[in-house]
């Protein structure tokens, strides 16, 4: 029988895909890796080589070989902070309008534009 999932309560993710994580606590504390994908509906994001799992398939004419494979599970999104690509450490960051009208995220450590 399937296992549903329970729903969560949406938190704001301001986590984009292919930016840099340092993962801040459990068995994967201090590992950074590449945003692959932000999961909104469960607050979650699959990050590159962290937090991998070991699946059996079978074979099958789609898949191919079957075997043992590794892939990434889910980490909620509580678990991981920003690299900032400026100053290279992993920080918070804050949302704020550029003289554009557009809304950047800026570093809170060395103060500068992460995007935008």
């Amino acid at each position: 029988m399937l296992r549903r999932k329970k729903p969560v309560e949406p938190v704001r993710i301001r986590l984009k895909k292919n930016d840099m994580v340092e993962v801040i606590s459990g068995k994967w504390q201090g590992r950074t890796g590449k945003v692959l994908k932000v999961i909104r509906d469960q607050n979650k994001l699959l990050v590159e080589k962290v937090n991998l799992i070991k699946r059996h398939t079978r074979p099958s004419p789609t898949t191919g070989q079957g075997g043992i494979v590794e892939k990434e599970a889910p980490l909620p999104v509580s678990k991981v902070k920003l690299i900032c690509p400026k100053c290279a450490a992993a920080t918070r960051f804050r949302m704020t309008k550029t003289a554009e009208g557009k809304k950047a995220r800026v570093c809170l450590k060395c103060k500068e534009l992460i995007d935008g």
